[in-house]
């Protein structure tokens, strides 16, 4: 170990130390977990979203993401560490076996398990979410035109899995800290818990794309982890020309306050309205909102309602960190595992443990390059990423941070009693010593050797697997009512929403969107851990 590694190592013990137990059970983590529903076929269901679902403006657990055809399962945010991701994982199950069962009383519908979506109609024919006639509704559904028309229909059915997560006593600046080494090392969640190497040939018709035929109907990536990740998935032209620092709250706030006040001319060519009076977008800014800026990890803040989320965040500071850049695993029922959870468990304490040097534009540039490297080629062997202007091996990489993990994971299986967290980081370390067993290569594998190479195939049978497994599980009446009582609860709720408003739309939309609603910056003081 070279004098540099061992003066992080020691200087990460003694944050870890002066953690102490009590905040590290402090830990909370929450899910949100994108679904396409489709046809028994693969095809996308084109019906509205379930009415026994309730109200996707207000229904707490179960809304709709891009596409009425998208469902978005919300669990609340759990604390603890030997209870919290299972507890967690127990509430997103009991989620999807009341969404299952409302799907079944309507039809023969299934949630998609793949983050690439299930066979689409042309892009016009992928229905948008609504949320009802309220103000408040209408924006959410015009937003998601202006979606449409900046990026496609298509872009928008990828599906995922968003983990919420903060800890105790953290300041903005030390969020701040983790975000920018979260960006670092965002590499090894790709490699480990990538599971989108292959998609469906009708996605790239007609588009430029690095990706090689697989068989007819499929296209793919030989050593690929995350096509969704990748150049295919949530990137734009427009925003490639944002460059955001996380050095600070105050730089990253500018940085968007700029993206959500500058004209953009392809967009300001699209308008607000077209000639028949509908709304094309919210604005014609190169972001209508800050939920448009696309990143893998976002601070975040609870908001009050109406209340924009860079003016809550400048207002109040981070609460807590939502990890964006997790694949739906199909092996999984619900998506993702205990395992997992308690991997970005220890991969984030470490990233906010761990030093932290202001960002610059070059390394910005070093990530991008490492995130598309790794989304389409991280299977590759001797792979190279780069790291402060070299280039070093990506399981070589992965491998150090793993090892730096040890200590905090030891840390939690002694605040918790157990070797849960240690056992996550052994799997973790054969997994770079063993690329065939990865979810992304799983998948490959499967697809060879039971659906002849064929991704719809392959997705459609393990929707139906999954579909039957949940359904199978036990569910009792009480469950079964709870549930119901929410679904009524919010759609009484969306109701007296609508019956509130008394402005016009448009003035709704313009007070909306004006900067005065952003928020004053504020400086933070540093503060030590």
């Amino acid at each position: 170990m070279t004098s540099l590694h061992a003066r992080s190592a020691a200087l990460l013990g003694d944050r870890l130390q002066a953690l102490g137990p009590a905040r590290l059970k402090g830990m909370r983590r929450g899910i949100e977990k994108e679904s396409l529903r489709a046809q028994p076929g693969g095809a996308l269901a084109l019906t509205p979203h379930p009415a026994a679902l309730g109200s996707a403006l207000t229904h707490p657990c179960i809304t709709t993401d891009f596409s009425e055809s998208q469902v978005e399962l919300v669990t609340a945010a759990h604390k603890g560490l030997g209870d919290g991701a299972d507890a967690a994982l127990r509430e997103l199950t009991q989620i999807h076996q009341f969404t299952y069962r409302a799907m079944q009383a309507v039809g023969d519908e299934m949630l998609w398990v793949s983050s690439m979506p299930c066979g689409l109609p042309t892009d016009e024919t992928i229905p948008i979410a609504r949320f009802g006639s309220s103000n408040v509704g209408r924006a959410k559904s015009v937003y998601r035109m202006g979606l449409s028309h900046r990026y496609g229909r298509r872009m928008q059915t990828i599906s995922g899995i968003h983990y919420n997560w903060s800890l105790p006593e953290v300041t903005s600046e030390q969020y701040f800290a983790l975000i920018r080494n979260f960006r670092r090392h965002a590499f090894l969640l790709l490699y480990l818990f990538g599971a989108s190497p292959a998609v469906c040939s009708s996605f790239v018709a007609g588009r430029q794309h690095e990706l090689q035929q697989l068989s007819d109907s499929t296209m793919f990536m030989p050593h690929g982890t995350s096509l969704r990740m990748g150049r295919l998935g949530y990137q734009s032209d427009a925003q490639a020309s944002l460059a955001v620092s996380y050095n600070s709250l105050e730089g990253y706030g500018a940085s968007l306050q700029d993206a959500l006040t500058r004209p953009y001319p392809a967009y300001e060519a699209v308008g607000i309205q077209n000639p028949g009076g509908d709304y094309n977008q919210l604005g014609t800014t190169l972001l209508q909102i800050e939920n448009e800026f696309y990143g893998t990890i976002r601070p975040k803040r609870v908001i009050f309602p109406g209340e924009r989320p860079l003016h809550a965040l400048r207002e109040r500071g981070v609460e807590y960190i939502e990890v964006r850049l997790m694949d739906l695993d199909p092996f999984e029922p619900v998506g993702i595992n205990a395992q997992t959870m308690r991997f970005l468990d220890v991969f984030l304490l470490h990233c906010l443990l761990s030093d932290s040097p202001p960002d610059t534009p070059q390394e910005i540039a070093e990530l991008k390059h490492n995130q598309h490297h790794t989304a389409a080629r991280g299977r590759q062997a001797g792979l190279l990423l780069k790291r402060g202007g070299r280039e070093v091996p990506l399981t070589g990489w992965g491998a150090e941070v793993v090892a730096q993990c040890a200590p905090i994971a030891a840390a939690l299986d002694a605040a918790n009693g157990g070797t849960q967290y240690s056992d996550t980081l052994r799997a973790a370390e054969a997994a770079l010593l063993d690329p065939a067993t990865l979810p992304s290569a799983r998948v490959l594998a499967a697809m060879a050797k039971d659906h002849e190479n064929s991704f719809v195939a392959f997705a459609r049978s393990r929707s139906a697997l999954t579909k039957e497994a949940l359904l199978g599980l036990p569910f009792s009446a009480e469950q079964q009512a709870a549930f119901e009582a929410l679904s009524r609860q919010s759609v009484a709720e969306q109701k007296k929403i609508e019956a509130a408003d008394t402005l016009p739309f448009e003035i709704y939309r313009q007070q909306y969107v004006s900067p005065d609603r952003l928020g004053v910056p504020r400086r933070e003081a540093a503060v030590a851990l």
